[in-house]
């Protein structure tokens, strides 16, 4: 007998017996079809409808309990996505439209003003609400389990996901769903940057500011929530980045300045200490006097808490050697340009930059590409939020918002929730050859389903430009499709699972106008429906294709 042949046979009942599904635990693999990663918003949104669909899901998260961000962020702990109570109206879809904190199901009582009635709710209320969301609807979710790997390899079954957790055990799945967010703070690299605080570090406390000289860099939410919080004890407080501030009334991009945050703007205007500043981050350099030597009488002097200074790298006089502690008088701005607002020491330096994905926990073989936008913080997706080089594995939630930053709301609770259930549909449809949801109408009976549309639909509304309905015409007949991510319009056949007949295709879709203007004054909007397609304000566009459209 080959002594080597139970060895081979205990090899094969291995492979053979590695894992089960539903979850089952063989050899210390769990095997699910789906697994979802991260127990956030986006994931417990995912895992709602996989839930409803009776799908075999897991959802992993590494602390005790969901949201877990929202422990802990926003620093100052005060939501600003609105949750609006009173809208006049019963009509729970459009009710969804002011209301930018609940997630999607088929309870009408599971929304956030059961925790909070606040308009702007206190930060501490959300992983409550998520408690709720999750236990109420039973799902099924594994705490404490923290993955630092996750792998892909081929198999006969097709490409398989293995996340391995902190106890060396593995989760393996077919369907990768990343819903993890986005925690790892964004840093600027430049001489000095190691003298600067972290917004995810800093003290909380106004008192600790008291009179003190205070540089924030960053112009966004969190830049102006920190400068808001301790405006009232410091000295002064400037704001530097490489951009102006964008006003979110302005840009209609949410995660642009919002009002709830900007008093400082007010400080700076109205003439009072404070100010904003822009210079390229990569061209600063911060940099600290020490004054330590003897007196006249032989004493060591006191050491004086360190202060620092703004200058430009370009004045550093040997850049390679700079460790940001040691500069010259002679290499401070101060120096150089006697008139420049920022030539006086601070006390501190604060970084609020923003948050980026973590890429570190993925091996090559299932690390999805960064993305062209973002300056790279986020994962390159498809339009359909799958891994543009990962087949598989799709991105939810706030991570996701590479296929619309900048220019929708698919970076917060109030669009991502929509496009979680786009991506279900997606999963749907091909693994499981259910198409996308649709409705059959008459054409008579169009025109009062699209203005039924329009006037509560709440997915279109808060995902415009990037989630519309598609009308299939059918002669008599047509076949509405809500909410299809229109990027992905090309590939709607595959994806939906629905047929373009010769008779073409309407889209509904809702658009800002791009014409600039006064954002305040009398030409915002126009009221006269001859002209409405003008408006700059958000309204309802319908395009009519005679055959979908190309990918260019």
């Amino acid at each position: 007998m080959d002594p080597n042949l139970p060895y081979l046979t205990l090899l094969i009942l291995i492979g053979c017996t590695e894992c089960f599904p539903d979850g089952r635990q063989q050899n210390g693999t769990r095997c699910y079809d789906y697994c979802v990663l991260g127990a956030g918003p986006s994931g417990l949104q995912m895992g709602y409808f996989l839930s409803r669909a009776k799908r075999d899901y897991v959802i992993i998260e590494r602390n005790s309990g969901p949201g877990s961000f929202f422990n802990k962020y926003p620093r100052h702990r005060k939501l600003i996505s609105i949750n609006k109570i009173y809208t006049g109206s019963q009509n729970r879809e459009f009710n969804m439209r002011h209301d930018w904190n609940s997630l999607l199901s088929d309870r009408p009582d599971l929304l956030l003003k059961r925790v909070s009635r606040d308009f702007f709710p206190p930060a501490d209320a959300f992983p409550v609400y998520l408690s709720m969301f999750e236990k109420e609807l039973g799902l099924r979710v594994r705490y404490g389990v923290d993955i630092g790997r996750i792998g892909a390899v081929r198999s006969p079954e097709g490409r398989r996901y293995i996340l391995t957790d902190q106890h060396e055990l593995d989760y393996k799945c077919s369907v990768l769903l990343v819903a993890s967010g986005l925690w790892v703070p964004q840093r600027a690299e430049f001489v000095g940057s190691d003298l600067v605080e972290g917004y995810e570090s800093i003290s909380t406390d106004p008192e600790d500011y008291k009179n003190q000289a205070v540089l924030i860099l960053g112009k966004g939410n969190s830049a102006f929530e920190t400068a808001q919080s301790i405006s009232g004890r410091a000295k002064l407080v400037h704001m530097l980045s490489s951009n102006p501030v964008r006003l979110a009334w302005q840009t209609h991009y949410v995660g642009d300045l919002r009002a709830v945050n900007n008093d400082l703007l007010d400080t700076y205007q109205l003439k009072s200490l404070d100010g904003l500043a822009e210079i390229p981050l990569d061209k600063i350099a911060i940099t600290q006097l020490k004054e330590q030597g003897r007196s006249r009488s032989g004493a060591k002097k006191k050491v004086k808490k360190p202060k620092f200074y703004v200058t430009l790298k370009k004045y550093l006089r040997h850049q390679e050697e700079k460790n940001g502690s040691d500069a010259t008088g002679e290499e401070t701005l101060e120096y150089h340009l006697d008139n420049f607002s920022m030539r006086k020491p601070y006390d501190r330096v604060i970084s609020c930059l923003g948050f980026r994905f973590n890429f570190s926990i993925f091996e090559s073989s299932a690390r999805p590409l960064n993305s062209d936008n973002a300056k790279g913080r986020l994962p390159r997706l498809t339009a359909w939020y799958e891994g543009a080089d990962t087949p598989g594995l799709f991105v939810l939630g706030t991570a996701a918002h590479s296929r619309d930053y900048r220019s929708s709301a698919g970076g917060f609770v109030h669009g991502f929730r929509y496009t979680v259930r786009s991506v279900h549909r997606v999963l749907e449809q091909r693994y499981h050859g259910n198409p996308w949801q649709s409705t059959e109408l008459s054409t008579t009976q169009l025109q009062s389903w699209i203005l039924k549309r329009i006037n509560e639909a709440s997915g279109p509304y808060q995902m415009f430009e990037v989630l519309g309905d598609v009308i299939l015409l059918r002669g008599s007949r047509c076949e509405y499709v809500e909410e299809f991510t229109l990027q992905a319009l090309p590939r709607f056949s595959s994806l939906s699972g629905h047929e373009v007949s010769d008779h073409g295709l309407i889209v509904l879709v809702m658009q800002y106008g791009k014409k600039k203007v006064d954002y305040l004054g009398r030409g915002r909007a126009d009221t006269e429906w001859t002209t409405a397609w003008k408006s700059n304000f958000l309204h309802p566009v319908l395009y009519y294709y005679d055959k979908l459209p190309t990918g260019e």
